[in-house]
């Protein structure tokens, strides 16, 4: 992150020495304003209206001046990181990240394991040569049992979030700028995201609409914690990811999330509870999947912009020999709803900015790369993980 903390510390420090003076000229503008009601003669009343002029004068230019100090000083605040939780570890970047707990067994093959490419090209589950003849580079289509395994998995994963008491909601993936400059995702992420020739953004996730959902609202404090699962096409330019994952459904440009978005109340350690619900939420799928995989606490280096603390769920590729990343969990404080305006109203009456969190569920097609390559069989067929067969006609196997 680009940060000139001299320049900001500069920029506020005029800020505060320009709001001084104008609350001053304000001040004094009132007082002769009771003075003129309160005069006893109008040739006194001339005289102090007379002497009003210069100070109108003075709070008019002083609140220009302040009215540009005050945009120079948002567009800095902007780019103002948030303070990372004292667990999160130093680092640099995602090398640096620690692994903190791994479930389940790597699977053992009696032959060299395909990648997901050549199975589900094989089991005509997706096409990537139309794909990119018709979207460009990245393009593909998911076709026949790779179609049916992803509605599968968006229904049992709906179902699972639905009985934990989260709200189902479709949202928006075509969003106004405030909502991805409220999240934080701009001005970070600018160059990584669609725009519109109407000045709209195309989300990278349903967490940015479902948060601006409430934006500019009070909330009742008996509604909190308020908790969604929002399903949305997702869109990233991938910029800066040249070379990585050319080929295959593991690094697209269009693709499609569950995602659990929580406002709850504005304290530390409902956030952090919050945090680890949310993050066993999304291992509870994987393990009903039955798909290894670890989870990492990300380090400094390696969170976005309003992120207090930040993990990383990654499923075991096989083909590869490494995790990738498949889920990501993060809690915000009070960034978001700062930016965003959201505020409930506590038992005595007092607004206070609400607490954010987000998790996925689900994100496909990524998370397919792991189902595929951990349930190929020797034969070439793929075996359906039990959890998905009912929402593929009672099938077991792709291929047979």
């Amino acid at each position: 992150m680009s940060l000139l903390l001299d320049e900001l510390i500069a920029v506020d420090d005029k800020r505060r020495e320009l709001l001084t003076a104008t609350e001053s000229k304000r001040a004094e503008q009132n007082e002769a304003s009771e003075k003129i009601a309160q005069a006893k003669s109008p040739e006194e009343k001339q005289e102090l209206i007379a002497s009003m002029h210069q100070v109108k004068a003075d709070l008019q230019a002083g609140e220009e001046k302040l009215k540009e100090v005050m945009k120079d000083w948002q567009l800095l605040m902007l780019k103002v990181p948030n303070i990372p939780d004292i667990s999160v570890p130093e680092g640099e970047g995602d090398k640096d990240n620690k692994e903190i707990k791994a479930w389940g067994e790597k699977p053992t093959f009696t032959f060299e394991p395909k990648s997901h490419i050549e199975l589900m090209e094989k089991l005509d589950m997706v096409d990537l040569e139309r794909g990119t003849k018709v979207a460009g580079f990245r393009g593909y289509f998911l076709k026949n049992a790779g179609a049916l395994l992803q509605f599968a998995l968006f229904q049992f994963v709906l179902e699972t979030m639905v009985s934990k008491g989260f709200s189902p909601m479709i949202a928006p993936s075509l969003v106004r700028k405030e909502t991805l400059m409220g999240t934080g995702y701009l001005p970070q992420s600018e160059d990584d995201i669609y725009k519109t020739q109407d000045d709209l953004y195309l989300a990278g996730t349903a967490e940015v609409s479902t948060m601006g959902y409430y934006m500019n609202e009070i909330i009742d404090a008996s509604q909190l914690p308020i908790k969604c699962i929002s399903y949305s096409p997702c869109f990233r330019r991938e910029i800066g990811s040249h070379g990585k994952d050319t080929k295959g459904i593991m690094r697209v440009h269009e693709f499609y999330k569950l995602e659990q978005v929580v406002l709850c109340n504005a304290d530390h350690q409902e956030s952090v509870s919050l945090h680890e619900e949310l993050t066993a939420n999304a291992e509870e799928v994987l393990q009903a999947l039955h798909i290894p995989y670890h989870v990492v606490v990300n380090c400094g280096g390696d969170l976005g912009l309003g992120q207090v603390k930040k993990y990383d769920i990654e499923a075991w590729v096989p083909s590869e020999k490494q995790y990738r990343e498949t889920h990501s969990s993060s809690y915000f404080h009070d960034f978001q709803t700062r930016r965003l305006n959201i505020r409930y109203r506590d038992a005595e009456g007092k607004t206070k900015f609400a607490h954010s969190l987000n998790n996925t569920a689900i994100a496909t097609p990524r998370v397919l790369v792991a189902i595929v390559e951990n349930y190929q069989q020797e034969d070439g067929t793929i075996k359906i993980p039990e959890v998905l067969q009912k929402y593929m006609g009672g099938k077991q196997y792709i291929g047979k």
